[in-house]
């Protein structure tokens, strides 16, 4: 039906005349659409504010939980910076050691990068949680890829250090380096008067005075090539050594290894004598380069 228009009479206390007021005639519908509106638009706040309410305590919950999980990043930069200062120390290590062994592995020993974990506007506390996990997280498994990165360097470092040592030290244990007895040295190497016939002459190793049957050891790994007896040097035994290295051994009162065996720094091998053309029981020893005999002092610098 057609709405018709509304008047409205007021009657003003103390008044001589009344007041009107002629409202339109689709006031009334505009009225109900406005409560209607302000129905909708109360429920929905309404609603809203039920939701939050439920849900505050997971929000807090939430939040008590990426302030825990911020801690442990915190927590876990902390390991790797300690990490890190571990492999920096153990890069220090690492090159005194090659300095030591005169040794380059063949990679770079550049500094580890910065990997971060101490970053105060990273680890700030006005940083917002639920902003910076992921950057965080970014930056964890960057750091953790640089420690894998520089130990595996390391690892491979260390592993060609311990071949060059573990050569190096074969290379010594083959190389005359100790006394081959303990004694007194009664002759040197190089010309002198002969004890018999008084002429001088040359003189092709040391003689070093001991008591009898006292033992002879090898002064290096190597392999006997030679056992036997000749009238001037009595018994005499010779061991080969490394890169054609023999040292010599005469005046022997008994050998007690054979020709083809190995034999080990410091083991025994004779005994000292007087045989052959001697004043008294002492050992002649030699040391041989590629078949010219060299002044033994050198390798006899240890007293093992």
């Amino acid at each position: 039906m057609p709405f018709k228009k509304t008047t409205i009479i007021l009657f003003p206390d103390n008044a001589d005349r009344l007041r009107q007021y002629r409202l339109p005639k689709y006031l009334p519908i505009f009225l109900v659409f406005l409560f209607v509106f302000c129905a909708a638009i109360f429920t929905h706040f309404f609603r809203d504010y039920v939701i939050l309410k439920t849900k505050m305590p997971f929000l807090a919950q939430l939040k008590k939980e990426n302030e825990k999980q911020k801690m442990q990043f915190i927590y876990l930069f902390e390991q790797i910076n300690q990490m890190k200062q571990r492999i920096e120390d153990l890069q220090d290590i690492d090159r005194s050691v090659n300095a030591m062994v005169d040794f380059k592995t063949g990679s770079d020993n550049k500094p580890l990068p910065g990997i971060g974990g101490s970053d105060q506007d990273l680890l700030g506390p006005d940083i917002s949680v639920e902003k910076d996990p992921r950057t965080l997280v970014r930056l964890l498994h960057r750091s953790l890829e640089y420690l894998n990165l520089e130990i595996v360097r390391m690892r491979r470092g260390m592993s060609q250090i311990h071949k060059h040592l573990k050569i190096q030290r074969g290379l010594f244990a083959s190389t005359p380096s100790i006394w081959p007895i303990k004694g007194r040295l009664s002759s040197h190497f190089g010309y002198r008067r002969s004890p018999f016939t008084g002429e001088r002459e040359f003189h092709n190793g040391i003689d070093i005075a001991a008591k009898r049957n006292s033992p002879v050891v090898a002064p290096a790994d190597g392999i006997v090539i030679s056992v036997g007896r000749n009238r001037l040097a009595g018994r005499v035994l010779s061991i080969k050594h490394r890169d054609g290295l023999i040292t010599k051994y005469a005046h022997l009162q008994k050998i007690i290894v054979k020709k083809g065996q190995y034999v080990k720094r410091g083991e025994k091998v004779a005994l000292v004598g007087n045989s052959g053309r001697t004043t008294g029981p002492h050992l002649h020893y030699e040391v041989h380069i590629k078949g010219v005999p060299v002044n033994p002092f050198p390798y006899i610098q240890s007293t093992e």
